[in-house]
């Protein structure tokens, strides 16, 4: 079945539908990772976008549903150049053919994914509609297009009610925006017990538990949208127990201690970006996923300072908290783009909190 994108400055590619035949509106993102599909597809910052894999052959070695980030997927669309439909893994138990039919995902495969991507660096991240409709009438849907808005997604994608993962460690809040399996996973290989929290959760709660440490995770949208959450950030803030933020988390905690945000022209998304740590000047090649970024000129000095900066276009990577066990990257130190020695993040927040016990 034939199947189309449009672009919302009226660029049209044609390709093979895959999925779901249903059409959808979304933010045409990309990522660059070369592995790793099943991951961006249940990553639950995904949530409101249709990502394009720039790596042209995709689905080679199917899908192993343990390396799920979370139950189900998130992403609105898939685009792909070449889509693999016999995959050879010994892991693999299905397809991604019938992985997107299952959670009726919409996807298009067959197009110049080198051209799109040039697109959307040059011009910027735009909307896009993946439809099966050969009628489309452009004056009709370029409009619609630009108004689209992924609006407040947080909500949609964090967890119902309280969790508890035990361990005889450090006890750890982690606030659920949308958290990536494997951040809870990566504490709690560690010994911490993880209670994991939904979104709008109050500051008094969570304190009233006493943790040892508070972690605050990933997750979709703009981050101003969150204004609630914002204010129970600054309560934690003012709080004494250690914080760790990770992607969303970051962004939130400073635009909760008077710091602004910003949209990026494309953002980062990709297992290949290498970012510095100022302090001893090391280079780690990172895992990210954002399109948004916090402006460091607007960061008050005696606040904080910035602790990570981005090789490629020098924007802010983490932040260190003046005078507070505080510290928040932008990166995914609890994924595995290869290299996994960004995860001492991890051991770092564990010192924070006293140790193991």
């Amino acid at each position: 079945m034939k199947a189309f994108l449009i672009l919302e400055d009226g660029h049209v590619f044609s390709g093979t539908s895959i999925g779901s035949a249903r059409e959808v509106i979304s933010e045409i993102v990309f990522n660059t990772s070369m592995t790793g599909y099943l991951e961006v597809m249940t990553d639950p910052s995904y949530a409101g976008q249709a990502v394009c894999m720039t790596y042209p052959l995709i689905g080679n070695y199917g899908i192993c549903y343990e390396d799920q980030e979370s139950n189900r997927p998130w992403i609105d669309g898939y685009i792909v150049r070449e889509l693999s439909r016999i995959p050879s893994n010994f892991r693999s138990v299905d397809t991604i053919q019938h992985f997107l039919e299952k959670h009726d995902i919409p996807g298009i495969c067959g197009i110049d994914t080198r051209a799109l991507t040039k697109i959307l660096r040059e011009k910027g991240t735009m909307n896009g509609m993946i439809t099966v409709n050969e009628n489309f009438d452009l004056d009709d849907i370029i409009p619609r297009l630009q108004k689209y808005r992924t609006g407040k997604v947080v909500e949609k994608v964090t967890c119902r009610e309280k969790k508890v993962l035990p361990g005889k460690g450090p006890k750890v809040a982690l606030m659920d925006f949308g958290a990536k399996r494997n951040i809870a996973r990566s504490l709690n290989e560690r010994g911490c017990q993880v209670t994991i929290y939904p979104a709008l959760t109050t500051a008094e709660e969570i304190l009233a538990d006493q943790p040892d440490g508070i972690m605050l995770s990933n997750g979709p949208g703009d981050p101003k949208e969150c204004t609630s959450i914002i204010q129970e950030v600054k309560k934690l803030y003012d709080s004494q127990v250690p914080i760790f933020a990770i992607c969303l988390g970051h962004q939130l905690m400073a635009l909760a201690t008077g710091a602004d945000t910003h949209k990026m022209k494309y953002g980062h998304r990709g297992g290949n970006h290498p970012v510095k740590d100022l302090k001893t000047g090391r280079v780690y090649i990172s895992s990210q996923n954002h399109g948004y970024v916090v402006d460091t000129e607007t960061l008050d000095e005696r606040v904080a300072r910035p602790a990570f900066v981005n090789v490629n276009d020098q924007t802010n990577e983490g932040l260190e908290y003046i005078g507070k066990n505080i510290f928040t990257v932008q990166f995914h130190p609890e994924a595995c783009p290869g290299p996994q020695d960004s995860s001492y993040l991890f051991e770092r927040f564990i010192e924070m909190m006293g140790g193991t016990k």
